[in-house]
């Protein structure tokens, strides 16, 4: 499993290595954006075969990696998201399988009309080329961005993280495999094949225009140096600092039960909640039980003076914690009062990905969808649901929180743009 890693690191031409994947991968979406979509499905379906067929492999790949990050005094967070079991590698292939059988979304009409003039106009839907996608640690992103991109018609560029190295080549292989039994060039899904840091900043200059756009899928200085160096557009995935408002209105078993879900499922995803705000009408009653049990379940609290005084093993808040993601079993909490005050802390120090109100009091939740600008907002539900394979999509290149282009889950449909097609029977302008 050691062989890959010496690939292309040693006396490589990198430049010219990046500028010819870019050329493949062009020459791939040319490809693509024609293909039918039983082609891509036979592709698809391909995959899924192979990697369920390869389990055992890619677990070996990534027992390695794995150990090599532990090695390095790796978090338990950063663990967690670089691991691959047998459950997530049958989540893995699963969602393939649910990416397969979208609708294929290239090629459909989504609006059409006649003008004036007798010239009918429609707007179709079209691949945005060649995607490149830089992410960090976690291997399974190899394979949703693989699978997406190709549904939806595109080439993909992939860069990962060095410690997942092992892990992504392994994905890759099987990926490679299913567009090579479906007759569709191998470029279509590109793996950068050497952990040199310097194919990060050749992909961000858009390598001659090899690249169309760029998703970085990762912490925040990753996000960072792509948004301020990249010569092309960006899908910005910022961090996650995702609240979970418990009202005044709450039912508490309800609240419990969705806090905890929210912080400590998966402490390392982006979806995990960081900041617990209390409505102060309601914290007499619900907010000692509910860090009680984050407490009990091994998750450190960092509070203000109201949480510090409901329970004395409350760590104080800085200023800095109402900011920050953990991706760790660390919370900030704070009583807020009512409703419009988490709404004014929500802008305040939020990242407008993923926020969530519990309440029985279907205004006060109205007001919160309505007013919190996040790119997802949920009503008496986890915020680990910020998933695309839980929005249906099978699976997500990330979650976009701008707003130009496509924001929340990155799934398909948002990897297309538009066209227009104009049908006339010899019309000039006058």
């Amino acid at each position: 499993m050691n062989a890959p890693l010496k690939s292309f690191d040693e006396a490589c031409d990198l430049p010219a290595l990046m500028t010819e994947l870019a050329s493949g991968a062009r020459r791939a979406a040319r490809v693509l954006a024609l293909a039918s979509s039983e082609q891509k499905n036979t592709a698809l379906a391909a995959m899924a075969k192979a990697i369920r067929a390869a389990s055992a492999q890619i677990i070996a790949a990534n027992a390695e990696d794995v150990a090599e990050a532990k090695a390095h005094d790796a978090t338990a967070a950063f663990i967690d998201r670089l691991t691959v079991n047998e459950a997530r590698m049958a989540a893995m292939a699963d969602s393939i399988d649910v990416v397969r059988d979208i609708p294929d979304p290239v090629g459909t009409i989504s609006e059409t009309w006649t003008r004036p003039n007798g010239m009918t106009i429609e707007r179709v839907r079209v691949p945005l080329g060649v995607v490149a996608v830089i992410f960090e640690s976690r291997p399974n992103v190899l394979a949703d961005a693989g699978t997406l991109c190709l549904k939806s018609g595109n080439a993909v560029i992939l860069r990962g993280g060095s410690d997942s190295f092992r892990s992504c080549s392994a994905i890759h292989a099987c990926l490679v495999q299913g567009l090579r039994e479906a007759g569709l060039p191998e470029a279509a899904i590109t793996l950068v094949p050497t952990r040199d840091r310097a194919a990060v900043g050749l992909l961000l200059t858009g390598l001659n225009g090899g690249i169309d756009v760029i998703v970085p899928r990762g912490g925040k200085s990753l996000v960072a140096r792509v948004e301020s160096e990249a010569r092309v557009p960006v899908f910005a995935h910022l961090e996650g600092v995702n609240h979970v408002y418990v009202d005044k209105a709450a039912s508490l078993d309800m609240a419990k039960t969705i806090v905890l879900n929210a912080k400590m499922r998966r402490p390392g995803v982006c979806g995990a909640a960081e900041t617990l705000l209390v409505d102060k009408a309601a914290a007499s009653a619900q907010l000692k039980p509910l860090v009680k049990m984050l407490i009990e379940a091994g998750c450190e609290v960092r509070g203000d003076s109201e949480v510090q005084h409901a329970d004395a093993r409350v760590k104080p808040a800085t200023e800095e914690d109402w900011g920050t993601e953990y991706e760790d079993a660390i919370i900030a909490a704070k009583v807020v009062d009512g409703v419009d005050d988490a709404i004014a802390h929500i802008e305040r120090y939020g990242s407008h990905h993923t926020d969530a109100i519990v309440t029985e009091d279907s205004k006060v939740a109205e007001k919160f969808l309505n007013q919190v600008d996040s790119a997802i907002v949920l009503h008496n539900a986890s915020t680990q649901f910020a998933d695309g394979g839980e929005f249906g999509f099978g699976a997500e290149i990330g979650i976009a929180t701008g707003k130009f282009h496509a924001r929340g889950p990155v799934g398909v449909e948002q990897l297309t743009s538009f066209k227009y097609r104009v049908h006339g029977t010899g019309q000039t302008r006058p």
